[in-house]
């Protein structure tokens, strides 16, 4: 279906919906000849301000609106701050179904139920990102294409509705010879003002800064990259920021990469002398130990291929280097960052198997609180079964024996001990300071005899291959805010009508210095300076 146009009197055919022609300025709508000069988008229609017929009419509409979008922002600043409320789960580094409830009770617990801990990977949270760059997208196409065209079209020769119904207006009357070298004499005076000058028939056009106009499309431009910036970090491989726990002496695999561990040399922590009178402040406000400085002796491996299937390669030494805090060990885009530490974790407990009545003992067992073994011999008939292990135990709402994380915190064990005498088994559940029988009295008992303490070393495993596009899309959006908040947009009109030169002049903002400007460039010329017609009708209402 063709689009329909209305033919301006000199020629110009603009689209239905137009307010004025944006060649000649002619208003084309009875709104337009009564309330002056739209010079917001040089009157151009804007197809979401037209009659809406389709539905691809209403949704560019909905799309266009510029309060969609300021809600749409409202509902990302809202939706961004409750997800500050509480820490989110790849934070926390344990059950979330647990922690929320057992660290803020009700609040977490309903913090949790409703989605919050994982806020920012929700799709109603990445579809509210999308719909405000959808809407950045639709409302600069709606509003920047039309005006692109309209000043594109302008000519110098305006109408004369277009030059009376400007804020700057003056008529001077003047002969033809005499018109002619006044209006030369000012655009020479413009043109050294850095103006850019168009003649036509005798008439001038000064203008200046149009590029001020599109700062605004600039700033969407910037973010619309900012935007897919922040949403191909949700595409794998993309973006990655989590934790891990290495252990002194232990090699771990790296999240997220592939084939990568590091291993943990050991760790060293140096804290702040408590008699230290520079920090005595700190000391006195805080109970806690305070760092200077933490570090890890780590080692990046690879794991080669071995050129079999289904046989692991080995592990072959990339580099070695002391992780400190803003000093990463940096391999294949990733970087692992020194972030925190927990000295003396439980690492390993070390129990015997007693005869309650005599004390006589058989034997030890050691387990390892991350990775225990199943059973126990301890020989000549000896042996003990680990049936259930709960490294932070804690009995839940269901009066059960749980676990909040797998971080050795609060280990607790239920053994099944079996011996010459009882070749059925007794049953011992074992935690610090507790050895309980439920399942009555028994004749032999697990008793503790060590345990084993390890410093822990925890890195942040970062890669951001977006970050290139959000440096990109900030600096563009910089470039738009300073483009069209320290230029304006401005114009001069000299015109010839009949035995009078008339002078409009247009700005986007600054209308005194621009006014200053006009009125320095017709210093000692014939023609009259412009008068601000906004400020005679205020004065001619205040006088009447």
């Amino acid at each position: 279906m063709n689009e329909q146009t209305h033919v301006c009197e000199c020629g110009h055919k603009n689209r239905e919906g137009t307010e004025m022609c944006a060649a000649c300025g002619k208003p084309l709508t009875e709104k337009a000849r009564t309330e002056g000069v739209n010079m917001r988008y040089e009157g151009a229609a804007i197809r979401s301000k037209k009659r809406k017929v389709t539905v691809l009419d209403r949704i560019w509409g909905f799309f266009s609106s510029v309060k969609v979008g300021v809600w749409i922002i409202v509902l990302l600043l809202l939706a961004s701050g409750v997800g500050t409320i509480l820490p989110q789960e790849n934070l926390i580094g344990e059950d979330p179904a647990v922690f929320y409830e057992q660290e803020y009770g009700s609040l977490g617990l309903l913090y949790y139920n409703l989605g919050l801990h994982e806020l920012y990977s929700s799709w109603w949270y990445i579809a509210l990102i999308a719909a405000l760059g959808i809407s950045i997208i639709v409302a600069s196409i709606d509003r920047g294409v039309p005006l692109y065209k309209a000043l594109k079209s302008q000519r110098v020769t305006r109408h004369k509705h277009f030059m009376t119904r400007q804020r700057l207006f003056s008529k001077t009357e003047i002969v033809p010879s005499e018109a002619e070298r006044a209006i030369s004499e000012a655009a020479e005076r413009l043109k050294r003002k850095r103006y850019r000058i168009r003649v036509e028939n005798g008439n001038v056009l000064a203008e200046k800064n149009r590029f001020a106009r599109w700062g605004p499309y600039v700033n969407h431009l910037g973010l619309i990259l900012f935007l897919i910036g922040c949403l191909l970090r949700y595409i794998p491989g993309m973006y990655v920021d989590t934790q891990m726990w290495v252990r002194e002496g232990e090699q771990s695999p790296i999240p997220e990469t592939e084939g990568y561990f590091i291993e943990n040399r050991g760790f060293t922590v140096e804290l702040y002398d408590e008699n230290d009178e520079r920090f005595q402040d700190a000391f006195a406000s805080s109970n806690a130990v305070v760092p200077e400085t933490f570090e890890t002796d780590a080692v990046l491996y690879k794991r080669q291929e071995s050129g079999i299937v289904g046989e692991s390669g080995e592990l072959e030494q990339v580099q070695e280097k002391q992780i400190r805090v803003n000093d990463p060990l940096k391999f294949d885009s990733f970087s692992l960052y020194q972030t925190d530490y927990r000295l003396n974790e439980l690492h390993e407990m070390t129990f015997t198997l007693e005869h309650k009545d005599t004390g006589d003992t058989f034997g030890e067992l050691t387990v390892h609180l991350l990775n225990p073994e199943k059973s126990y011999d301890l020989g000549d008939g000896y042996s003990v079964v680990l049936d259930e292990y709960f490294p932070d135990f804690y009995m839940n709402s269901n009066d059960e024996p749980s676990t909040r994380s797998s971080v050795p915190n609060n280990p607790f064990f239920i053994f099944t001990m079996y011996t010459p005498d009882t070749p059925d088994g007794e049953t011992s559940m074992v935690g610090i300071q507790q050895n309980l029988e439920p399942l009555g009295e028994n004749e032999y008992k697990m008793t503790f005899v060590d345990v084993d303490l390890v410093n822990v070393s925890i890195l942040t495993v970062r890669k951001d291959l977006t970050m290139p596009l959000l440096i990109a899309g900030g600096s563009i959006f910089i470039i738009g805010l300073i483009q069209g908040s320290y230029w304006a947009h401005r114009r001069v009109w000299l015109q010839q009508v009949g035995g009078e030169v008339w002078i409009a002049g247009h700005t986007n903002r600054n209308w005194l210095s621009f006014k200053r400007e006009i009125d320095d460039a017709l210093e000692g010329n014939a023609l009259i300076p412009p008068v601000d017609q906004e400020d005679e009708a205020e004065s001619r209402s205040e006088g009447a």
